[in-house]
């Protein structure tokens, strides 16, 4: 800020606003959707509001209860004003710095991609009118979400300013509109909030990426081992089990493994922390980005479970399926047969449906308290249970329906020496489930429990030297 602004001599809130109970007035420049709905918001929340127009006899719909006004008669009303306009138009500003001069300019402007100017938006307001208290605020919030009040996926309102006073006044009335006010430092960091609202899914490119990679593989796996195969060995053509078949093959094999995923890392942290003896040393970036997508994993590998579910329950209506019972039964009345019942491939099947419906079912439980409107509502203790104890049951049953379904599947005969698609995507979950029943073992868990408490293991060679140097 330049040497005149005197932020002490700044009164955001006059004293006789003290004593009045007049409510604030506040300003808004921009009569767009993203300034109607703040506007909106504003007056719900008990403020006067004052909108800045070039055309104040014709800016279209505005909330009832606000006033219009031409930019100049609008900036000397208020000691506050939200900038609700693109950078392009901010030269209009430059004539208006008398009116502006100590006044809280709140921009909440957003650019088309990054990088497209040398300077944050909010920085370039700030050297256009030197005078004023620039705050970036408010950008990373949609006109939907402001319209409709706080929801679970928009609480949050970032804010940086070089002016204390003038952040604490944004926080303030961000506060009054239900949000949860993250203060991000200085205006330097306004390129840092602009360039939010332009990341696409940025929790999300791992696992969607990994999801991607294991779909592709097993797909292209189980392509050359039932479709390949069967054409060059035996000259079939099974291509058109493309389309279910192989894809009702890859969608659980993939969910499983996602699952997986999603507890390994846990897994790992854990045998680190025994490892060193301690919780305060810090775990490898690739763990703490790992440890931190973990939900999306999560809903993902329930989306392919859902894709599994789905698909099999076309099976039936199949013309492939159909055309196979119907050529078995003629088959058995010409040669005059009957197939013998076979119990223990009753109990088998009825088994791997059955243990799959349960998976499925907690599954979907885990989906649905990771949502913030339910795990909001649970206490931390309940959203552990859930996400923890019954995660690792959810895994341990979903890898058992997988074993039923292989059953002996693999003493048979491997196409090409490669081996079913099962047996592979066994790997990760087995695994994950042995070195979790290692960390459950007595002896194991108390260590790990008192260092998760907070104890140390002392260094013998810390522990000499220490004496040494009593």
């Amino acid at each position: 800020m330049s040497e005149e602004v005197k932020p002490e001599s700044v009164s955001l809130c006059p004293v006789s606003i003290a004593t009045n109970p007049e409510r604030e007035l506040l300003c808004i420049f921009g009569t767009g959707d993203l300034g109607r709905s703040l506007g909106q918001r504003l007056l719900q929340s008990g403020y006067r509001l004052v909108y800045g127009s070039r055309r104040p006899h014709s800016c279209g719909p505005l909330p009832p209860g606000a006033q219009v006004l031409s930019h100049e008669a609008a900036a000397q009303s208020a000691s506050l004003i939200f900038l609700c306009v693109h950078r392009e138009h901010y030269e209009f500003l430059e004539s208006l710095a008398p009116q502006l001069k100590d006044k809280v300019l709140v921009d909440v402007s957003n650019n088309l991609k990054k990088n497209l100017y040398p300077e944050a938006n909010a920085e370039y307001l700030q050297r256009l009118i030197p005078r004023a208290m620039v705050v970036k605020a408010f950008n990373t919030l949609s006109a939907w979400a402001l319209q409709n009040g706080p929801s679970d996926a928009n609480r949050q309102v970032y804010l940086c300013g070089n002016s204390t006073t003038a952040k604490q006044a944004v926080a303030d009335i961000a506060t009054k509109l239900g949000f949860t006010v993250l203060d991000r430092g200085s205006l330097s960091a306004a390129r840092e909030l602009e360039d939010f609202p332009l990341q696409l899914f940025p929790e999300w490119r791992l696992p969607i990426r990994l999801a991607f990679g294991l779909t592709a593989f097993f797909f292209f796996y189980l392509l050359i081992r039932d479709v390949v195969y069967a054409y060059v060995q035996e000259g079939k053509d099974n291509s058109f089990r493309i389309m279910v078949s192989l894809a009702n093959k890859v969608f659980p094999i993939v969910s499983l493994i996602m699952l997986a995923l999603c507890y390994l890392p846990g897994v790992i942290a854990a045998f680190l922390q025994l490892y060193r003896g301690t919780k305060y040393k810090r775990f490898p970036d690739w763990l703490d980005r790992w440890m931190l997508c973990r939900k999306q994993m999560g809903l993902l590998a329930l989306a392919f479970a859902s894709l599994h579910v789905l698909y099999t329950l076309i099976i039936p209506i199949r013309y492939y399926v159909r055309y196979r019972l119907a050529a078995n039964t003629i088959s058995q009345i010409m040669e005059n047969k009957t197939s013998k019942f076979d119990t223990t491939m009753a109990w088998r099947t009825d088994s791997y449906y059955s243990v799959g419906i349960l998976g499925f079912g907690l599954y979907l439980l885990l989906g649905i308290s990771s949502l913030p409107s339910v795990s909001n509502a649970l206490s931390w203790r309940e959203f552990t249970f859930i996400q923890s104890k019954l995660g690792y049951l959810t895994l341990f049953i979903c890898t058992f329906h997988t074993y039923l379904y292989g059953w002996d599947k693999f003493l048979h005969k491997y196409k090409w020496y490669m081996p079913p698609s099962y047996m592979l995507c066994l790997v990760v979950p087995s695994m994950v489930l042995l070195l979790k029943l290692l960390l459950l073992l007595p002896c194991v868990d108390k260590s790990l429990t008192h260092i998760r408490q907070g104890w140390e293991r002392t260094d013998p060679e810390d522990a000499t030297r220490k004496s040494l140097l009593t």
